[in-house]
């Protein structure tokens, strides 16, 4: 989809400096959890970032969870933190190869911002009724209540404060289920090697690299 302007229709917190912004969802536009989208405001110059979809489907809205640093946040996420209701912004795409595409049985690796595709997925495989595994490393977990609806509606969760729980969590898990990633380079690297160390092949995983 070319860049279209939008509505938001709500910000709520989610968990430490996260907030997440449900947008009504363009004519024509339809992206699945894991896919990402670009938001361009016109601040001194025009200026664009991309967020991954972390709501299980787009119809009539879709959310993106969004990061930010409360001490040093930059312009664009102050202009995404003052966002109220009824305002609008500008979105593009889905881009991405890399998303839930209704895998039978999933597990999903996240560190850091890489929670907000994991609970879109987990969602959407347990709304069709498929298995999932999420294991998220953080040390400040955000998205907490859904991740808890997740566990509840029979999806298994490990909430981790340290790497060498990856490893463990995955061990535990993995049993030739289709495995995503996302989160920033280093968990990645953590991750390729737990997923290896089980038997697995990382070259067969669904990968999204935050930066």
């Amino acid at each position: 989809m070319d860049p279209t302007v939008t509505t938001v229709r709500a910000v709520s917190d989610v968990g430490p400096d996260t907030v997440a912004i449900e947008l009504a969802t363009p004519d024509g536009f339809s992206a699945e959890p894991g896919q990402f989208v670009k938001l361009t405001a016109t601040l001194d110059d025009d200026e664009s970032r991309f967020y991954t979809v972390s709501s299980p489907d787009t119809d009539d809205t879709f959310e993106l969870t969004v990061g930010y640093d409360p001490e040093d946040g930059g312009a664009f996420s102050e202009y995404l933190l003052g966002l109220s209701p009824d305002d609008t912004v500008t979105v593009a795409g889905p881009f991405g190869s890399d998303f839930y595409e209704g895998e039978s049985r999933s597990l999903v690796l996240a560190g850091g911002p890489g929670v907000g595709p994991a609970v879109g997925i987990a969602e959407a495989a347990l709304r069709d009724s498929n298995e999932v595994t999420v294991v998220y490393r953080d040390d400040a977990p955000v998205h907490e209540e859904r991740l808890s609806g997740v566990a509840a509606a029979g999806g298994e969760v490990y909430v981790l404060g340290d790497d060498e729980g990856v490893h463990d969590a995955v061990a535990e898990s993995y049993d030739g289920q289709q495995v995503f990633a996302y989160g920033f380079a280093d968990f990645l690297d953590l991750a390729t090697v737990a997923v290896e160390a089980t038997g697995g092949s990382a070259e067969d995983a669904k990968v999204e690299n935050f930066g």
